[in-house]
Order: structure tokens, then sequence, then C-alpha cells
């Protein structure tokens, strides 16, 4: 059942793509017989009708959709005109090509050059606008100031059509100079804030040639989407003949967008066509069919489990139980108990028993008198130290002295200074002392002058 569901839903799939490849390639060619003079022109593939209100932002310079293009089409812009000494030079080379754009006209250049907003109009192209003064930093003007940029500017080029009617609802941010409050406010007047997909940078002080690249390259890496170029610029004038050959060359189709009235419907378009870079037709999820919202009927909290119905109140024994019951003849298997205690009634905070304050006496340290002679007793560890070198001394020079009158005795000589036995006990009670203290430095000593005695 899913697998001729997937097959049916992939042959529409196929059948509108090579019917959509047919309109172009017709369009296209239709567009180019169209034009008079230039049997070899680029024509215009198409025109997309638009509904602002469906879609009010677009252009993947600043916003997560754009006009739903197939690969390889391209929509023209121009902002900031219209200028007489650039403009008409403008629409003089589209009119070679058959091609038709979009101009986002700011209010005081239309002011200036009411004809030239005519000549766009007459030409066939969609009239835009672009503010009324092109603030750079429209994005930091107050709310107030912003609303007046738009609405001067809308004003001043219906001014110039001169017949009563409006131009398109599609606005562009001078410089891209987007706000949350501005967009807000363009959608509440039914606009379409329009960005852009890559631009040819013909603004900054670049050569002609570097405009035609960086259009090429950027739409190549692109595959579709809007060209921002400015007809202001006699770099844009220079550069956009070849852009248009090139774009002839290489296949690429020019799209017109118009917006939706209530004469002209708008194309109908597919929600993943409004994305750069689609779901591809190998993904699963972009051929599956469509899951329906559905209206729970009932909303209600259900039940919560009692502990009644868990496990562990039921009346099969435990596991371990049932081990311990089968090594023992006649044992009964217990039923396993809850691993909870049961439930009992917590005393109210009013309630609660207040622990008493430990006494200070608690904290006092009674045998501190001893510990205070401890510490007295108790020589510091350097102290000790040089002690038992001092004893160590003593010790050697006596030793030596007694083993002295040693060995004179055996000789049968008497001591000349007459050592007395308890002098000599003197002495070795001292060198008895000082062998038991812990320095291993007087230890050796002691043992070394010992092996000299012998």
């Amino acid at each position: 059942m899913i697998g001729n569901v997937l097959h049916e839903v992939r042959t529409r799939h196929r059948i509108a793509l090579w019917l959509g490849l047919l309109a172009c390639t017709t369009a296209q060619a239709a567009s180019a017989a169209d034009c008079p003079g230039h049997p070899d022109a680029l024509g215009t593939s198409r025109t997309l009708v638009v509904d602002p209100k469906d879609h009010p932002r677009i252009g993947t310079m600043q916003y997560g959709e754009t006009l739903p293009l197939a690969d390889g089409e391209v929509v023209l812009t121009f902002d900031d005109g219209p200028l007489p000494r650039h403009s008409n030079q403008i629409l003089q080379i589209l009119a070679s090509q058959c091609v038709k754009a979009t101009f986002f006209l700011v209010g005081r250049q239309a002011q200036a050059n009411p004809e030239g907003v005519r000549k766009v109009r007459d030409a066939g192209h969609t009239v835009a606008t672009h503010s009324q003064n092109h603030p750079t930093n429209m994005h930091r003007l107050p709310i107030e100031r912003a609303r007046q940029e738009i609405d001067e500017g809308i004003a001043s080029v219906s001014a110039a059509l001169g017949d009563g009617s409006a131009p398109a609802p599609f606005f562009r941010f001078p410089g891209l100079a987007r706000a949350d409050g501005t967009e807000e406010y363009a959608a509440s007047r039914g606009a379409q804030v329009w960005s852009a997909d890559f631009p040819a940078d013909d603004w900054r002080p670049v050569s002609s040639s570097r405009v035609y690249e960086l259009a090429m390259q950027r739409l190549q890496a692109k595959g579709k989407g809007i060209l921002l170029l400015h007809d202001i610029q006699a770099r844009t004038v220079a550069a956009l003949p070849k852009i248009l050959h090139e774009l002839k060359a290489r296949g690429y189709r020019v799209v017109h967008v118009v917006p939706a009235t209530s004469e002209l419907a708008a194309t109908p378009t597919e929600p993943q066509q409004w994305l750069l870079h689609p779901p591809s037709e190998n993904v699963a999820i972009s051929r599956w069919p469509k899951i329906p919202k559905f209206v729970f009927a009932e909303t209600g909290m259900l039940p919560a489990p009692a502990v009644s119905d868990s496990y562990w109140n039921d009346d099969w024994p435990a596991p371990l139980d049932r081990a311990k019951a089968k090594g023992r003849a006649g044992a009964v298997p217990l039923s396993r108990q809850a691993p909870w205690p049961r439930q009992m009634p917590l005393p109210l905070q009013s309630t609660a028993i207040a622990l008493p304050v430990p006494a200070h006496s608690v904290f006092e340290l009674r045998d501190r008198p001893q510990l205070a002679a401890r510490a007295v007793a108790l020589p510091s560890r350097r102290a000790q130290k040089m002690a038992s070198a001092r004893h160590g001394k003593a010790g050697v020079q006596q030793v030596s002295t007694e083993a002295g009158a040693s060995r004179r005795a055996v000789a049968g000589k008497p001591h000349p200074g007459g050592v007395s036995r308890a002098a000599v006990s003197h002495t070795t009670d001292r060198a008895g002392q000082h062998a038991a203290q812990p320095g291993r430095r007087s230890l050796k000593r002691l043992v070394q002058v010992k092996k000299g005695s012998v």
C-alpha cells in the first residue's frame, strides 16, 4: 500500500517537473521570438505572481525564504533609481534582450525625475519602493521616523506614476538595514519585504569586470535566486550586457515577478518551493504523505495509579524468596514487601519541636593547662636536633677518655688524670642516655667510638 502511494507521488512529481521544464522552454522561446530585431535575445522565461501576505519576507541574505524559483532561474532587481543618466541606459539594455526586472525606486529620486518612473512602468517592469530618502541607518531610526520613510516613499512614487495607480507592494530596506518594528509596519501595509540571495557589489568602488565576475560566481554557487544591482552606477551599465549574454550562454532563465491582484491570482506553489534548497526527492520525508492534524475529543487528565496496583504489592513471591524456598524442604515463600515505607502523617510546621541551643561549656577545652604544660615540656624539633648534636660531642669525648683509661689499666699504667670509678660510671650513664636519643647521627658516632676502643 505504502509502496503504491510513493510510486504514485513520484510519478506525479516527475510529470509536473517535465511539464514545468517544457513550459519554461516554450516561454523562453516565445519571449525571444517576441523580441524584434534580436532573435538571440535572452528574454523572460515566465512571470511569477506572488501574494505578499502569504510570504511577507523573502531573500536568503536575511530571511529563511526566497522566491519559488526552479534551478537556473534568476530575478533581476535594481535599486536607488531613477537617475536619468544611467537608469535610461539600463532600460535600453534590458529592452534589447526583452528582459523584465523589478526596480526599487527612491521617493526623492521619483520626485526629481517622475518621467523616469513612468518609463520603468511603460517598459513593463515592476515598480517597487525603496524609502523616501534612502537613509543608510534606517534600522536605528525611531519607529515613527522609519514609518514616515516608508509612507512618503510610496506616496512619492505613486505621485510620479500620475495615473492614480500605486506601486507594487514590494519594499526593500536601504542598505538592507532591516528592523523588527519596520518589518512589522511594512507587513501591516500589505507590503512584501525583499532582501536578496546574492549581490554583485556594484555599489562599491570596483571595476565593471569585477561586477560581472561576482554576479556570475555567486549565481553559480547559489544555482538560482534574486540578484541585487543598482541602476544609478556607471559600472553596472558597463557590466549588464556581459551579464545578460553569459546568462544566455550558460542556460539561465530570467523570471519576472508581479504582485497578485483581484484579477490576477497567485501562482500555485508548495511551501518547500520557497526554500532556496528544498528537501531532495531522495529523502523519504519529502515524498511521504502528509499527516493530518488531529483534534482530540477529550482533554481530561487520567487518574494516577494507586500504590496497590503496583507489582510490588501482588501476591507473587519474590524471585530471591523462591530460590531460597527451593533450597529448603518445607519452606514457604513469602510475598514481596513494598520497598517504600507506609505513609505516615507528618507534623505541621507550627507543632515542630525546636532543638535547644548548645551551651558555651560544650566548646570549652578543660585540659588546656595540661596542653600548655606539654607544649612547654616538649621542645621543638630543631631544639631536639641541636641538643642531640651537643650530647653526641660530649659523649664522644667522655667515651674516648674512658677508652684511654681502660687501655692504660690493661697495660699496667695508671691514668695520670686519676679518673675515679664514679666519673667513669657517670660518663657511661651519659653515653647511654645519648644512645637512647632518636638521632641517627649521634648513634653512628657512638658506634664508631666503641669500635675504635676495642
